[in-house]
């Protein structure tokens, strides 16, 4: 059964006037569609270029734009042409019946959800801090293309996370607006009656009311529960106003919302999931709310959870055991020991559940332990991390049980329509026609990309850096002038980053166990690299810091101040306010994506995957996704060594040393080099092949459709399977 024939109510349309010739406007600017899909951007711009590249938000575009000017547009034949254009190609996307997942599992007619934190579709909806929520949000657009029945579950952050600012001498400030979601790409979710849907929440003595607002991303819905509404006391309605708020109870309170509050916000609307996946243990209280309702109606506790596990599907991705949420058990029990007890049950028999630590009592309550006891399908993000999961939670999932219980691994993809630069959207669809994207995402269309010519695909890599540098120059003329520059320095920045430079990018959450330090770790050799005459090398550099990471912020502060000394200033960059457009300009422009995490932390890592696609060559420890993605002629792995004489582990500092050491020996001796080797057509041939093998290579491996294609097949459709089997679903 179509998703859309489902009971997804409909949604309120915003008050924007239009004519009735573009109506359809409404609709598309409504839907997450366009922002993976150039054309409709380039529509958008069409209407008004500059408010376009103000906002990045047709929302906001079309509240501000003035109403007089659209008779000058319905008289521009081009413009009607390509509006039509693109409302054709966006209705054919929503109509087609043949999807993968309609072939692949017609038997599955009810939808499937997906709860995560966060979620990263665009940065006009600040609803993401990093890579979780990117993840999330190409999981969701692939799940559109595929056809998949998904409906995603989240919170809709009134400051969302912070915008950072660089200040003069290196500090992080952290921004938190406020936004007006009236301008912005959602919708409230509308009753039977018109009115939003409000679903309440238990909360001490009160009840919480969540309004549930709607984000469309192509055919696939995602809720997003409110908590700063009319109905709530003024103390309740911040509870949804900031992602990863640092204070324990408010997230503990937050967690209940997404959890909770998003499992009667799916049953309010009348969405009745077969399969319920949750993205890290953040929503893990759902399942709480599942066996709740189920001994509402009669159900034993132990056959309510028995249930329930039957249908849930967990990804786990943090590899250290103190990365996994948990919250002091006095707390829980002041929150839940009264909806036990409305239920028949101790409220110790519902903390067992979130036990980490062998059965001891008063132990904190692990959100990952709560997941992983309720959930027949557990999933690392990447080979190596599943294995990492599964030796740290083999108390709760022994190694030895049957293989259809223990943490498998589906790693990690990236959704190439998000990420692949125009340039090379458009040179792939002259060299393959209309199925480009089906031919790139293939195992068959590797020999046909290494025999492309060279030079079409250089070109447009170098497009594609020109409008990084682009970019570039004005961030940092805008962060500059804030510093106190003056206009002829600033209209020096003008002749910063040349395109013809071997370009190194680094981009992520400067979390310590990243060591983004460690290319700063020889001083000397660095500044022989970026200041040699024939073959320089320019680094540009990004991400945030936890507000309540100190150590990160200090790397963040010590990085700037090095990209300011005289010896790497117009060489080193470090670009602030790292979000989703910062991310696609540096995977799309740069030459060499760099990756240095303290193995085996790194999860998976798929900025390296979104790079790849573009043509980047990875430079990466092998941690994380790379293992699998390296095929020894993709790029490069940093292979420091890793044991002692003794045949011991190094210590971090001496592993440190070691892939330093590994880092600047590739530099030297083969990444350079071969970047500025060049034919007799001026090309880099022997680098060209890499970045066609990256392409060739990754791209079909490495991508968010793979990825979910997996997840419907070992666990989605299996789990249904396995249910059908012993009673109806």
């Amino acid at each position: 059964m179509p998703f859309d024939s489902l009971a997804i109510p409909r949604l309120h349309i915003a008050d924007i006037e239009l004519p009735r010739d573009v109506r359809g406007l409404y609709d598309l600017a409504y839907n997450l569609w366009w922002t993976w899909n150039p054309r409709a951007r380039q529509l958008w711009s069409a209407i008004d270029a500059r408010a376009w590249a103000l906002y990045r938000n047709p929302v906001q575009l079309l509240i501000n734009f003035d109403r007089t000017h659209w008779q000058e547009k319905l008289e521009d034949e081009n413009f009607l042409a390509q509006y039509q254009r693109v409302m054709k190609m966006f209705e054919s996307y929503l109509g087609n019946r043949e999807t993968w997942f309609a072939r692949a599992h017609p038997e599955v007619d009810r939808p499937l959800a997906y709860f995560c934190m966060e979620y990263g579709l665009h940065q006009s909806l600040p609803l993401y801090s990093g890579g979780l929520g990117v993840l999330a949000g190409d999981h969701l657009k692939s799940a559109s293309d595929l056809g998949v029945p998904l409906v995603g579950v989240g919170l809709l952050y009134r400051n969302g996370y912070f915008h950072q600012n660089i200040d003069a001498d290196g500090r992080q400030q952290n921004i938190y607006p406020e936004y007006d979601f009236s301008r912005l790409p959602i919708r409230p979710a509308a009753g039977h009656t018109g009115r939003p849907v409000l679903v309440t929440l238990p909360l001490g003595d009160r009840e919480l009311h969540l309004q549930v607002w709607i984000a469309q991303v192509g055919r696939v819905p995602l809720l997003l529960l409110d908590t700063d509404v009319v109905q709530n006391d003024s103390a309740d309605r911040p509870i949804t106003s900031i992602l990863y708020t640092p204070g324990r109870e408010m997230r503990l309170v937050q967690e209940q919302v997404l959890g909770i509050g998003g499992a009667r916000a799916l049953a309010a609307l009348g969405i009745e999931p077969a399969i319920w996946h949750m993205n890290e243990g953040h929503s893990a209280f759902l399942q709480f709310e599942r066996a709740r309702a189920a001994a509402s109606r009669g159900v034993s506790w132990e056959n309510a959870l028995a249930g329930l596990k039957a249908t849930s599907v967990f990804t786990t991705h943090t590899p250290v055991p103190a990365g996994n949420e948990s919250f002091e058990a006095p707390l829980m029990r002041q929150y839940f020991a009264p909806r036990c007890a409305e239920i028949g049950i101790e409220v110790e028999r519902f903390l067992a559940l979130g036990n980490n630590d062998h059965g001891q009592p008063n132990q904190p309550f692990n959100m990952t332990a709560l997941a992983i006891r309720t959930s027949a399908r557990i999933n690392g993000v990447s080979r190596l991390n599943a294995e990492v999961a599964a030796s740290m939670w083999s108390h709760l999932v022994p190694l030895a049980g049957p293989e259809a219980e223990r943490v498998r691994a589906v790693t990690n993809g990236v959704h190439p329509a998000t990420w692949l630069g125009f340039e090379l959207q458009e040179l792939f669809s002259r060299w393959f026609g209309e199925g480009w994207e089906t031919l790139i995402a293939s195992e068959a269309g590797r020999e046909r990309i290494l025999a492309a010519p060279d030079g079409e695909l250089w070109d447009a890599h170098l497009a594609q850096k020109r409008r990084l540098a682009r970019f570039l120059r004005g961030r940092l003329r805008d962060q500059f002038a804030r510093h106190g520059l003056s206009p002829g320095e600033l209209r020096k920045l003008e002749n910063t980053f040349d395109a013809q430079v071997l370009t190194i990018g680094f981009a992520r959450r400067f979390a310590t166990y990243k060591r983004a330090g460690l290319l700063f770790s020889d001083l000397h050799r660095l500044r022989q690299l970026v200041a040699h005459r024939e073959q320089p090398l320019q680094i540009l550099l990004a991400g945030k810091a936890h507000p309540a990471d100190k150590a990160g912020q200090e790397l963040i502060q010590h990085i700037f101040q090095l990209s300011q000394s005289d010896d790497l200033k117009g060489r080193v960059f470090f670009v602030e306010d790292y979000d989703m457009r910062v991310g696609r300009m540096l995977v799309q422009g740069v030459d060499v994506w760099l990756n240095t995490p303290r193995r085996p932390m790194e999860a998976s890592g798929t900025s390296g995957m979104k790079a790849a696609m573009n043509g980047a060559l990875n430079l990466s420890i092998a941690d994380g996704w790379w293992p699998e993605g390296y095929d020894g002629d993709n790029g490069w792995v940093i292979a420091g060594k890793a044991l002692a004489d003794s045949e011991k582990a190094l210590d971090e500092a001496a592993q440190d040393r070691e892939d330093g050491l590994a880092l600047y020996h590739l530099l030297e001796e083969e990444v350079v080099p071969l970047y500025y080797r060049r034919d007799e057509q001026g090309h880099p041939a022997d680098w060209i092949r890499k970045m066609k093998e990256a392409i060739a290579t990754i791209t079909p491996r490495f991508s968010s459709d793979r990825m979910v294609r997996d997840y419907c097949e070992s666990a989605y459709a299996s789990l249904l399977a396995a249910r059908t089997e012993e009673q109806p679903v």
